[in-house]
């Protein structure tokens, strides 16, 4: 039982991340998609590795030359993976009319004005949000980021869930992708890890920015779904991002009015 859930929780960390695995690692398409409990706890370590490496640069630099090195640094460690989903959907969404144009610009490898301007004011809003965080508190927005990272994976897993996967028009460029929805059992213990962040927040009333996370989900489910009738791979990535971000602009309005 423990192997499997092992196995299940690599398969996750070597989907979202570069962080080495042993290389006989099975795989499958069922351990795909049981791999999708253990998104939000990927996202717990990409989070906690952006958070160590942001405490550590700001000891002997900057506050925003730390965060910018803590963000360059959290893409290389993820391959820009969420990110490339985002800017796919923004040129395949800008600039495609109709499900079959808007599929083929998103596997278009690439990137054009509107996935160039999306991805700039994206991680401008993320990089400016963090920035106020971190004014706030330096230890708090460690926290932030690592509830902000794990939350937004469970959310972008849900889409899972709520909404058809739509094939690729070619086949032969897909990429792996968990697509069936897993028993709702399976989905809780997701929901558990993403809540395990939030206990070091000391304060609930934090726990508003995952409402207006799930809205950025909802929103986003409800606008691919207009217009593809489901989502791709790269729908999960701008779910992950934009919840994300979202999140880190929650937590400032939150601190203003407290």
């Amino acid at each position: 039982m423990f192997k499997k859930e092992y196995i299940y929780f690599l398969t996750a960390l070597m989907f979202f991340t570069r962080i080495p695995v042993k290389k006989q690692l099975p795989y499958s398409e069922y351990i795909m998609n049981q791999s999708q409990k253990y998104y939000s706890l990927v996202g717990i370590l990409v989070g906690a590795f952006n958070a160590l490496v942001f405490f550590i640069f700001q000891l002997i630099l900057p506050v925003d030359i730390s965060l910018l090195l803590s963000m360059a640094l959290s893409v290389l460690l993820t391959g820009a993976f969420h990110e490339d989903g985002f800017t796919d959907v923004c040129d395949s969404f800008g600039g495609g009319y109709g499900k079959e144009k808007i599929l083929t610009i998103m596997k278009d490898s690439r990137i054009g004005a509107y996935g160039v301007i999306g991805i700039i004011l994206l991680l401008g809003i993320k990089f400016s949000s963090m920035y106020h965080i971190a004014n706030i508190d330096v230890v708090f927005l460690m926290f932030c980021l690592i509830a902000t990272h794990s939350a937004s994976r469970f959310f972008s897993g849900l889409m899972i869930h709520t909404h058809r996967y739509v094939s690729d028009i070619d086949q032969s460029k897909s990429k792996p992708l968990a697509n069936k929805a897993l028993p709702k059992k399976t989905l809780i213990i997701g929901g558990v890890i993403t809540l395990l962040p939030f206990v070091f927040f000391f304060n609930p009333i934090f726990l508003l920015v995952l409402p207006l996370g799930y809205l950025s989900k909802v929103y986003l489910g409800w606008y691919f779904n207009k217009h593809i009738q489901g989502y791709t791979g790269d729908c999960l990535g701008t779910v992950q991002q934009v919840s994300e971000v979202v999140m880190y602009l929650g937590f400032l309005v939150i601190c203003k009015f407290m």
